[in-house]
C-alpha cells in the first residue's frame, strides 16, 4: 500500500533516482517535465571480466565505495543540494539482493534525513518507460517489448502502472543466450556486444538454426533450444568453427531477432496497438535495431527504442519511472524491503 503524505507536494518535484540492481552503480536527477538534468554512471565490467559474469559479493562492495562520489558528481553537476531534492529512489528489484540493498539502504537514508519521501522503483519497469525518457509526448500505450539478460517479456502497455503481460520467455532469456553462447564461441564477457560486433561481416543465412515458437500461435519465447543447436553445431565444424565465427555470430543473431520482432509485429497487429516500443540491454543490438525498424515501417507501426545509453541499466530510466509515481502519489514506507525476484505489475509502493 502506498504511504500516505500529509503536506503539499511540488508540482515540478526534482527526484534523486540510485540504480544498483546487479553491477553498475548509477545516479541520475531529473525534474517534473521529465527532463534529466544529471547523471553518472560506474560501469563494473572490467573488474567482473576476469570471471566471466557479475560476482555478487564484488558488485555489492563496489556499489557501496562507489555511489556516493556519484550522487555527489550529479548533484554538483546539476548545481542542487540535498535539501533541495523533492524525492529520493532506487531500484528495489529484480536483481541481486545484496547490491539492491546498498542502493535501497543509501536512498532511505538520503530521504529520512532530508525529511522526503521515498520512492521503491520496479528495475523492468524502468526499462519499459525508457523509450519514453525525454520525449515531449510522454508514455504512448501500445505493444512493449524488454529483452536483456535476465529478462524476455511482451507486454501491454496501457498507461503508467498499467502493464498486462503478453508472454515471456519460457526459458532463457534473449540476452542469457546471447551470453551462453558468446562463452561457447571463446568470445569475452559480455557477449552480446561481442556477438553484434562480428555479426556485421558475416552471413545471417550461413546457419539454419531453428526459430522455436515463432508460430506458436501465442506471445511466448524460447531460445534454449538455439542455444543447444549452437552447442552440437560447433564441434561439427572442428577447426573451421574459428573462421567461421562471424557467420555463426550472424545466423544465431538473425534467429533470435526474427523471433523477437515477429512475436512483437503479431501482438501489435491482435491489439491494433500502433505504438511499439523496445527496451533493454539486448535492445542496442544494432541489427535488431535495424530489423525492427524496417519491420515497424512496412506495418505502420510507430517504433519507440530506448537510447542506448538508457537500455543497458541506469539510473536515469528509474528516475523517470519514479516521476510517474511520484506524480500518481504513490510513495515507498521507508520499512519496505528489496525483492530480487520483484514481478512487473506488482504494487511498487509497499508498505
Amino acid at each position: 500500500m502506498a504511504r500516505p503524505i500529509a503536506r503539499p507536494m511540488p508540482v515540478s518535484p526534482l527526484i534523486l533516482a540510485l540504480e544498483t540492481s546487479c553491477d553498475e552503480s548509477a545516479v541520475a536527477l531529473c525534474d517534473g517535465s521529465g527532463r534529466i538534468l544529471a547523471a553518472a554512471i560506474s560501469s563494473q565490467i572490467p573488474d567482473h571480466q576476469p570471471y566471466g559474469g557479475v560476482v555478487p559479493e564484488l558488485a555489492s562492495r563496489n556499489h557501496l565505495i562507489r555511489i556516493r562520489p556519484l550522487i555527489l558528481q550529479v548533484l554538483t553537476e546539476a548545481g542542487l543540494t540535498l535539501q533541495q531534492i523533492d524525492a529520493f529512489a532506487a531500484t528495489a528489484g529484480p536483481g541481486l539482493a545484496s547490491s539492491l540493498l546498498i542502493g535501497n539502504t543509501i536512498a532511505k537514508s538520503l530521504a529520512l534525513s532530508c525529511g522526503k519521501p521515498y520512492l521503491a522503483i520496479n528495475h523492468l519497469e524502468g526499462h519499459l518507460l525508457s523509450p519514453f525518457l525525454g520525449k515531449p509526448e510522454g508514455i504512448q500505450p501500445g505493444v512493449a517489448l524488454i529483452v536483456s539478460g535476465g529478462h524476455t517479456l511482451l507486454l501491454h502497455l496501457r498507461g503508467p502502472g498499467d502493464y498486462p503481460l503478453l508472454g515471456r520467455t519460457r526459458d532463457d532469456a534473449a540476452g542469457e543466450a546471447f551470453d551462453k553462447v558468446a562463452r561457447m564461441l571463446g568470445l569475452p564477457y559480455p557477449g552480446g556486444p561481442e556477438i553484434d560486433k562480428l555479426a556485421r561481416t558475416g552471413n545471417p543465412a550461413a546457419f539454419d538454426f531453428p526459430r522455436s515458437m515463432k508460430d506458436s500461435g501465442d506471445f511466448a519465447f524460447s531460445f534454449s533450444g538455439l542455444k543447444t543447436s549452437m552447442f552440437y553445431l560447433l564441434p561439427t565444424l572442428g577447426e573451421n568453427a574459428a573462421d567461421r565465427l562471424p557467420d555463426l555470430c550472424a545466423s544465431f543473431q538473425e534467429a533470435v531477432i526474427d523471433v523477437l520482432v515477429s512475436k512483437t509485429l503479431a501482438a501489435a497487429k491482435a491489439l491494433n496497438a500502433q505504438h511499439i516500443s523496445v527496451s533493454g540491454g539486448v535492445s542496442c543490438n544494432t541489427r535488431l535495431r535495424q530489423v525492427f525498424t524496417e519491420h515497424c515501417a512496412r506495418a505502420g507501426r510507430t517504433l519507440h527504442l530506448a537510447a542506448p545509453t538508457h537500455s543497458t541499466d541506469n539510473a536515469a530510466m528509474i528516475a523517470y519511472a519514479a516521476l510517474q509515481r511520484y506524480q500518481a502519489g504513490q510513495f515507498t514506507a521507508l520499512d519496505s524491503d528489496i525483492d530480487p525476484n520483484l514481478a512487473l505489475g506488482v504494487a511498487q509502493a509497499k508498505g
